[in-house]
């Protein structure tokens, strides 16, 4: 499902694209979506276990880049602190509810979601719809730092220390809660739990950012490696398509046609019939994300390219800092 184009953050709200009578009608059911939020949050006891909590989380709905975050601060733990580093996600779209480690030899997207299955081809990766049981679990097992990859509207697991991940681009949107706009709550209640901001993109960041007096630290998503000069057809089923298809621009790519889907797209036949049907008419090869490449299954797979990514911190000492604040040296193994 894509976002309503009023609920996006360069829509002039005099304007018709703006749904100015849709956006009045869905004003009761935002104030009520906010309100049974911020309820769940004050009810709430957090469970404290004995692992060090980081959750990476957002205030919208839709993809802002935090499985990069994510991804990198697993890196940067396990060549600093401990090697019993791993990632916790709900496993979105996956039957399992777990707790459960991901296995890639055992669980598929189907079975544990797409984000959780990436994340295990390159270091320990968890599920758990319930993020305290899926804690308890983690910590038991001897995982010593816990990345919660989402979560930030989620009490039931204590964070030591909480990232938001902003979109310098799409900001907070229209700035309206759910389903008037993309915010999962009110900005400055979900940046009163927050520790840090992580500023995704070029763009101008939100003013009220500066006012919440949180540190700002600035990153860009980057490709790990560049594929080969080649024409190709790009796809890709993740929460804003065209940063991905920009990505592959700006690395001096020949892309000859760009093809999104939604979030989480499940490829069936169909897709890959236009898919491949495209490629050939446009002499390309087909590309996409890590995300992407991991739902599908291994014929869908044959002859089909990802882009590796990687996140680069304009000041990495300060990223350092607020880690080894939470994590001292020496205190794990």
């Amino acid at each position: 499902m894509r976002e309503p184009r009023f609920w996006a953050r360069d829509v002039d709200p005099k304007s018709r694209e703006a749904a100015p009578l849709m956006r009045f009608l869905l004003t009761p059911l935002a104030a009520l979506y906010a309100h049974i939020t911020a309820r769940r949050i004050r009810n709430t006891s957090p469970t404290r276990v004995t692992a060090k909590v980081i959750c990476v989380g957002n205030l919208t709905a839709g993809g802002v880049g935090k499985s990069p975050v994510v991804a990198h601060l697993r890196t940067l733990i396990a060549a600093r602190y401990t090697s019993r580093v791993a990632t916790l996600s709900r496993g979105y779209k996956g039957k399992l509810k777990g707790p459960v480690r991901v296995d890639p030899a055992q669980h598929d997207s189907v079975d544990v979601g797409d984000e959780p299955l990436m994340m295990a081809r390159s270091g320990e990766s968890w599920i758990g719809a319930d993020r305290a049981a899926a804690g308890l679990a983690m910590s038991d097992a001897g995982v010593e730092v816990i990345l919660m990859d989402d979560g930030h509207q989620n009490p039931g697991l204590y964070k030591d220390l909480s990232l938001i991940v902003v979109d310098a681009m799409a900001g907070f949107g229209n700035g309206y809660v759910i389903p008037k706009g993309p915010l999962r709550e009110q900005v400055d209640a979900g940046l009163s739990r927050a520790d840090a901001i992580v500023l995704l993109g070029e763009g101008d960041a939100p003013r009220i950012l500066f006012e919440s007096g949180l540190p700002i630290l600035r990153a860009k998503i980057t490709a790990a490696e560049k594929p080969d000069a080649k024409p190709y057809v790009a796809f890709a089923g993740i929460g804003r398509p065209e940063k991905f298809f920009d990505t592959l621009t700006e690395l001096g790519l020949d892309v000859r046609d760009a093809v999104p889907f939604p979030d989480h797209h499940a490829f069936d036949k169909s897709d890959f019939k236009y898919l491949k049907q495209l490629a050939a008419e446009r002499s390309a090869t087909l590309i996409t994300t890590e995300k992407d490449f991991v739902r599908l299954t291994p014929e869908q797979r044959r002859d089909i390219e990802f882009l590796p990514i990687k996140l680069q911190f304009d000041e990495p000492e300060r990223l350092d800092k607020l880690i080894a604040d939470v994590i001292k040296p020496g205190a794990h193994g």
